[in-house]
């Protein structure tokens, strides 16, 4: 700024830098719009105008299995693995095979509820909860790699720069909460591909995923900078007011500068959101009793601060299944058997704890929780020079996920591999699919969320996909 006014004042560079220190790093799309703080135009780009049919599910709990579980150890029975257990398995041109013959589970698998939803012997808690899932047990995609399969799931695309799954339903829908942001990443380590799994891309910015570090729950960790280091709240509003007024100044020199817009008002809102988040992220609120029924492990606590975050409004909730040094848990290529039941055990009593706390606060009816990763893993062995920890390898055509309520019906297995389960065969269900179906459910057609950039309307299916009827309840 070159005024001679302000000769020997802070910069406006500096003065904003100062002026968010204690704001916080939330995204405040949906909230800004929703508090008709946006000009009409970035209203307009932030989200379309309500819903094209009316939504079964308010807000989206995906949990992110990274690495991969497999499917025929969890909820995909294969009874002629163990029948030709260590035969080659049959070859199509699909799948790629190192050398290991067809590998049988070890667990048992049994019908549960009065739906009979079959699922292994890993999950004793999520097994309760039987009659509320819909597993699609037919699930296909097009990579068996890590970082283009992330994308895929995460992005409708194999390759980066395509905004996440959760930014476009925050392009979609905006936020419930006008304190809070749409898009929330509970993420305690960094997973192959990194923050692209929950960008925004070419979306406007505000659409950006929050990515909360779970490892330490306590608040002013979870989220950075939400207290400021050295002000009072009645001096962060003198700050304010002073910066108000000199954005005012640059303002009046750039009319119709929506980035600038937003911006201004961002840091307004920011400092309303201060007291809200304290509040929301804040766990240890949570009685012990609840805080023990989630477990005491990152992901445990990370389903619970998950349910915290629906009870305040936020749209769509990643939970992401890694740790500061395992960016992929699920990738059992050594120690299968042992790795699921150590990994399911934990999993399945968060998931469960979940469901059930959800359902106890009349939140789980119009809340859809996914489980599920990038892929599966092969039907046969992964080779090891130890035979005690022989592993499974990347699986792509054919895999299982799970929905839970959200307009999904209940209690039920939707599609089929064939009977190795290296194929899926009966109902297939794509990546694409599946999305259409999410968006569906919250009352979006797929085909028409479309941004405009460079010159072409993108959407999150691409030009594929169809919403799974057959799922819907």
């Amino acid at each position: 700024m070159h005024d001679a006014r302000f000769a020997g004042y802070l910069t406006r560079r500096e003065m904003l830098r100062r002026g968010g220190a204690g704001f916080g790093i939330l995204g405040l799309a949906g909230a800004l719009q929703s508090a008709g703080l946006l000009s009409n135009a970035s209203a307009a780009e932030s989200h379309v105008a309500g819903t094209h049919f009316p939504p079964r599910a308010k807000r989206v709990i995906f949990l992110f299995m990274n690495g991969a579980p497999s499917h025929v150890d969890t909820f995909d029975p294969k009874p002629a693995l163990a029948k030709y257990s260590g035969q080659e398995p049959p070859k199509d041109g699909k799948q790629r095979n190192k050398g290991g013959g067809l590998m049988p589970s070890p667990f048992q698998f049994a019908p549960h509820g009065q739906s009979g939803v079959v699922m292994s012997e890993l999950f004793p808690n999520l097994a309760r909860f039987a009659d509320d899932l819909c597993v699609v047990r037919s699930m296909h995609t097009d990579v068996p790699n890590h970082e283009p399969g992330l994308l895929l799931m995460s992005g409708g695309h194999q390759q980066p720069i395509r905004p996440s799954l959760g930014s476009w339903v925050s392009y979609g829908l905006g936020t419930e909460n006008a304190n809070l942001p749409a898009f929330v990443a509970l993420c305690p380590g960094l997973p192959v591909v990194g923050p692209q799994l929950w960008s925004s891309a070419f979306l406007p910015g505000e659409h950006q995923g929050t990515s909360v570090d779970t490892n330490d729950l306590r608040v002013e960790s979870l989220v950075k900078n939400l207290r400021h280091p050295t002000l009072s709240r009645e001096a962060q509003r003198k700050q304010l007011d002073l910066l108000a007024q000199l954005n005012a100044l640059h303002r009046a020199d750039r009319e119709n500068d929506a980035a600038l817009e937003a911006q201004i008002r961002a840091m307004e809102l920011a400092f309303q959101m201060q007291r809200e988040a304290a509040d929301a992220f804040d766990v240890s609120r949570e009685p012990e009793h609840i805080r023990e029924r989630y477990g005491k492990t990152v992901f445990g606590q990370s389903c619970l601060l998950a349910r915290r975050l629906c009870e305040y409004g936020v749209r769509f909730i990643q939970v992401y299944y890694v740790s500061k040094s395992d960016k992929q848990p699920w990738d059992t290529h050594a120690s299968n058997d042992d790795r699921h039941r150590t990994l399911c055990a934990d999993s399945d009593r968060a998931t469960a704890a979940l469901l059930g706390d959800l359902k106890d606060r009349g939140l789980l009816e119009d809340t859809l929780v996914l489980w599920g990763g990038e892929f599966g893993r092969t039907p046969y062995a992964q080779p090891n020079k130890d035979p005690k920890q022989v592993g499974r390898d990347h699986h792509h055509t054919g895999f299982s996920i799970f929905m839970a309520s959200g307009g999904v019906r209940g209690g039920t297995m939707h599609g089929a591999t064939d009977e190795f389960g290296m194929n899926a065969v009966e109902n297939r269900v794509h990546i694409h699919d599946l999305h259409a179906t999410i968006l569906h459910l919250l009352g979006i057609d797929h085909e028409r969320l479309t941004y405009r950039y460079s010159g072409r309307d993108f959407r999150l299916t691409d030009v594929h996909g169809n919403a799974v009827r057959e799922v819907l309840a």
